[in-house]
């Protein structure tokens, strides 16, 4: 098995555990994939609840911004989510969207795409759908997406550049991103870099802030905007854990940063006119194409 599988692996299995854990211990964690922290409740995760949209049962308390605030979803478009979870940031995205927009959300854990679809039957949204799939290889077609939104989900894929090439393949020209998750400014201690919990909490699998904008520049994505950044600490009960003492204290007084980052881009081309999604052409009891499996 190639280190990329393995590490696909790590996560998948992770994230199935995590999906049957509480908002609170999740946002104690790190991504909550790390024991929660007895000093820090928040540590990664902005607060949704006054957002338009929010549904509760959706948040499990693993995002590291609001990209769907950035986002300038209007309504009508066609928006993708890359990493859905149980959904939360396609049901605020729907709310922007509104009934004659679409949203898609893709995610490769079967639980989290079984609760995404549940939360979604219980609000009856049937221009929201959910497929599972990676998101270095999703499952939709070119050229689909007027808007792609994303919340801490790059950081856990190991080739971030074909990510980047499929944001760039399934949005529409003149279409574009905004997408929340973690960069590194310096260099994290191997302890932290080499240990898969904490990769799977969203900090070993981060890449320099600088090569990641550069990923982004080199697949030809033009006006972009850094639009929220915010340092990111990790309590010292968390970093004991992989560090020792001298460790935690050099790693704190020293050069390394860990940051959300909320990244906008735009692809290159013409907006053209878009149809409408009609909500006539899912009231035959389909909550999705028929082709893509997810009901």
């Amino acid at each position: 098995m190639n280190k990329e599988q393995e590490l696909k692996n790590i996560v998948k299995e992770r994230y199935a555990k995590i999906a049957e854990q509480g908002k609170a211990e999740n946002a104690a964690s790190c991504c909550g994939a790390t024991t929660p922290s007895n000093k820090i409740y928040n540590i990664m995760m902005d607060d949704y609840s006054e957002t338009e949209g929010y549904l509760e049962d959706a948040d499990l308390g693993l995002g590291c911004g609001l990209p769907t605030q950035f986002a300038k979803i209007q309504k009508g478009d066609t928006v993708i989510d890359l990493g859905s979870g149980a959904g939360n940031d396609c049901f605020v995205a729907r709310h922007e969207a509104g009934v004659e927009g679409k949203v898609i959300g893709i995610d490769f854990t079967p639980i989290m795409i079984q609760k995404a679809r549940a939360n979604a039957e219980k609000l009856g949204y049937n221009n929201v759908e959910f497929r599972e799939g990676d998101i270095d290889n999703m499952p939709v077609n070119d050229a689909v997406a007027d808007v792609i939104v994303s919340n801490c989900v790059l950081n856990l894929v190991p080739n971030k550049q074909k990510v980047i090439s499929e944001i760039h393949r399934v949005l529409k020209p003149g279409g574009h991103f905004s997408i929340s998750d973690i960069v590194l400014v310096g260099d994290l201690p191997e302890a932290l870099r080499e240990d898969a919990e904490m990769y799977a909490g969203c900090v070993a699998g981060a890449i320099q802030k600088s090569e990641y904008l550069q990923f982004i520049q080199e697949q030809g994505f033009q006006n972009i905007t850094i639009q929220k950044e915010k340092p990111i600490v990790i309590p010292d009960d968390i970093l004991s854990k992989y560090l020792s003492e001298e460790e935690v204290n050099e790693f704190n007084k020293g050069a390394t940063g860990i940051f959300s980052i909320s990244v906008y881009a735009e692809k290159a081309g013409a907006k053209s006119s878009k149809p409408k999604f009609k909500l006539s052409e899912l009231q035959s009891g389909s909550c999705c194409e028929p082709s893509s499996g997810c009901c």
